[in-house]
């Protein structure tokens, strides 16, 4: 048997040990979510699930799984835990206050596997790390959650799209970066395939621009900033120039804004053609803004959630609007939380805007430190706490700094903590051992830490802030 083999053979262990838990149909159990746009689709995955097994559960999403967090579940009147896209980095606490529960971790992030060996019969852990398959961008969380699922019931194929827009969410298409080969690796595959053989999902080849199914043709280009347009992103004059030069109308017969979507077939290849050959020179791979796009065959034509891109940035605005649960109710299919999360997602582009703002601001001020081959950006409280790592993101994307450039942002939490947040334009440096490695040099007190070599992040006390922005600094220099 190969690793995935033993992963599934695995899974379908955990599921058999699932179904012989005595009571389970009578005692409730607790759902216990990531809030973020993969640890949604988990929840909504989880709960779709148990409802079609007529099993009675709660959820609950977090931001972090603190010690503090455990100890608050401890007191509640459950006996059966489920952790879904997360868990894996707090089993050492759950051994000690969660130890007379049965907990099932469903998780894809980075796990100690020498904490699994010592004996614990009422923790169950499903993560493809312990396989040697890396949860990265193997299998999201939602990836994970849905695969336990299928095995209990092979009903629950028809949530398969959940899980894909889960992977999405957390950048598991190699075209969410830019790169048309391998576009899912193996278990994010067969769940791409399960969606399509649900006709859930279509996949069709295009231009892979966000807004495709709601953004003006104009704005589209304006705003394009991955694929970034050389002379076009950041100009409507320049945009609205183009689409004349190419014939391409911005408004249809009716005088409304047409959409990409909108545009024929010959009006599609003009484009692209006109934005590759303004890429030539500029970008190592001008092409690359074809990949492929995922079309949600039951949503609305004119809705932001017929693109699985745009409804995981839909259910991301959700969870940085502190609305976790309209993202369930949206993956659930549930009209009003869709009207209210469509609402939420202005909100949510306003804040963006406000975050990006600051930030120019700020470039070439103390709070935006730019070295070579590093920017440290420090938000304060200047930031909402959720957006911190939005913004570290949105300035990787910018084509404001190099390739290898390390991106750092750190900001105050309402809860009286620091935040930081690491990513890297096509680094090829493990970002979160980068950030232990801080940790290691100070060391940093409680500090926990989350994420992957891709992206990753901590969270620690305030009180050590300066110490922490000086040893960031020194560490980041040393890793360029």
């Amino acid at each position: 048997m190969d690793n995935y083999e033993k992963f599934i053979s695995y899974v379908n262990d955990i599921v058999d040990k699932f179904k012989n838990l005595e009571n389970l149909k009578e005692e409730p159990i607790k759902l216990i979510s990531h809030r973020d746009a993969d640890g949604i689709c988990s929840a909504a995955i989880a709960s779709a699930a148990f409802k079609r097994e007529d099993l009675k559960f709660s959820i609950s999403t977090v931001k972090q799984l603190t010690k503090k967090k455990l100890e608050e579940l401890k007191t509640e009147d459950y006996k059966v835990y489920f952790f879904t896209d997360l868990g894996s980095g707090s089993i050492h606490f759950m051994k000690e206050i969660l130890k007379d529960k049965t907990i099932f971790i469903l998780d894809h992030h980075i796990i100690d596997k020498d904490i699994l060996k010592e004996n614990s019969d009422n923790i169950f852990v499903i993560n493809p790390h312990l396989f040697d398959i890396d949860g990265s961008v193997e299998v999201s969380g939602s990836g994970v959650t849905y695969i336990f699922f299928k095995n209990l019931n092979e009903k629950n194929i028809d949530l398969a799209h959940l899980a894909l827009i889960g992977a999405l969410g957390d950048i598991q298409s190699n075209d969410c970066n830019g790169n048309d080969e391998d576009k899912f690796s193996y278990l994010n595959q067969r769940i791409l395939e399960d969606a399509v053989s649900m006709k859930k999902i279509k996949v069709e080849r295009g231009l892979r621009m966000f807004g495709a199914q709601t953004r003006a043709i104009h704005r589209l280009l304006e705003y394009s900033t991955d694929p970034f347009i050389p002379g076009i992103t950041g100009s409507e004059e320049n945009a609205t120039h183009l689409l004349n030069e190419l014939g391409i109308p911005v408004k249809n017969s009716d005088n409304k804004f047409r959409r990409l979507c909108d545009l024929s077939e010959e009006e599609i290849k003009k484009l692209t053609t006109a934005i590759i050959l303004k890429r030539m020179g500029s970008e190592k791979n001008p092409d690359d803004v074809l990949g492929d796009i995922y079309t949600l065959v039951d949503e609305s034509e004119d809705s932001v959630t017929r693109n699985a891109k745009e409804f995981a940035t839909l259910l991301n605005a959700c969870s940085k609007m502190g609305k976790p649960s309209l993202g369930i109710g949206v993956c659930l299919n549930d009209t009003v939380s869709k009207e209210k999360a469509n609402l939420l997602l202005l909100d949510y582009k306003r804040e963006i805007i406000k975050a990006l703002n600051w930030f120019y601001s700020k470039r070439k001020t103390e709070m935006v430190q730019e070295g070579e081959g590093y920017v440290l950006i420090n938000a304060e409280d200047n930031l909402r706490d959720t957006m911190i790592g939005t913004l570290t993101s949105m300035v990787t994307k910018s084509n404001l700094y190099p390739t290898g450039t390390i991106i750092m942002t750190v900001g105050h939490t309402l809860e009286g903590c620091l935040k930081a947040s690491i990513r890297g334009i096509d680094t090829k440096k493990d970002l979160r051992k980068l950030v232990e490695s801080i940790s290691d040099k100070l060391p940093l007190k409680d500090a926990e830490f989350g994420g992957h070599g891709e992206a990753a992040g901590c969270i620690l006390s305030l009180e050590q802030e300066k110490d922490f922005l000086s040893t960031a600094i020194q560490v980041l220099k040393e890793a360029k």
